[in-house]
């Protein structure tokens, strides 16, 4: 079955940076759109980016746009997430998706941005 499995967050600095990993399994992740959500406290969940099977096609949320970037490694079944100029609205549990299973979600990454 899909298996996600999320790594990378922390705590950082207002204007620092952190990249995140999400390792897949379970499903051929060559052939499959990749997302990033995020959630935080009281919040609903979010699409933070998306990128397309081939790493050619991604998108992003407003809020995000110009400070994170979505890339895949499809020889090593992963999906990152590099995130640059972190504030503190961007403090959630962030989550990889699948468009194979998008029930399926992991165990997601903090990522507290503090001072």
């Amino acid at each position: 079955q899909v298996q996600l499995v999320e790594s990378g967050g922390g705590l950082v600095q207002p204007g620092g940076s952190l990249r995140l990993s999400c390792a897949a399994s379970g499903f051929t992740f060559s052939s499959y759109a990749m997302r990033w959500y995020r959630q935080a406290p009281g919040k609903e969940r979010e699409l933070v980016a998306r990128i397309g099977s081939a790493g050619g096609s991604t998108n992003y949320a407003d809020s995000v746009k110009g400070r994170f970037t979505i890339s895949r490694d499809n020889a090593k079944n992963t999906v990152y997430l590099q995130m640059t100029s972190l504030k503190p609205e961007d403090t959630a549990v962030y989550y990889c998706n699948a468009a194979v299973a998008p029930w399926t979600w992991g165990q997601g990454t903090q990522v507290t941005v503090s001072s």
